[in-house]
């Protein structure tokens, strides 16, 4: 199971965005794409039959889950996830700075 989920702020602690947050949109395979990072410069040709605007776009690239750690609110820091047994039998994930759960 993965600790690290679509829709959760993480931070980034590695690469040219090192120490900026962002949210998770999507995973692909053993990579993560986080929204408004890793961003990079693509050549797009116009096809007017799609309604595709030709020119350079910025574009969300994808990167490794090893980069990114989930982002603490309250500590404002990067931190690790665990994973318990709640009292209704339920699997949650908590900080493992402070033991709050994840929501």
């Amino acid at each position: 199971m993965n600790k690290i989920k679509v829709k959760d702020e993480v931070i980034l602690v590695a690469g040219k965005d090192k120490g900026s947050t962002g949210i998770v949109t999507r995973f692909i395979n053993n990579k993560v794409v986080v929204e408004g990072l890793n961003l990079a410069k693509k050549h797009v040709k116009p096809n007017p039959n799609a309604g595709v605007v030709g020119g350079i776009i910025d574009t969300e690239m994808s990167m490794d889950v090893s980069n990114i750690a989930i982002y603490n609110t309250k500590t404002k820091k990067a931190d690790k996830v665990g994973m318990r047994i709640d009292k209704d039998g339920n699997k949650e994930r908590f900080f493992k700075s402070n033991g709050d759960s994840i929501v």
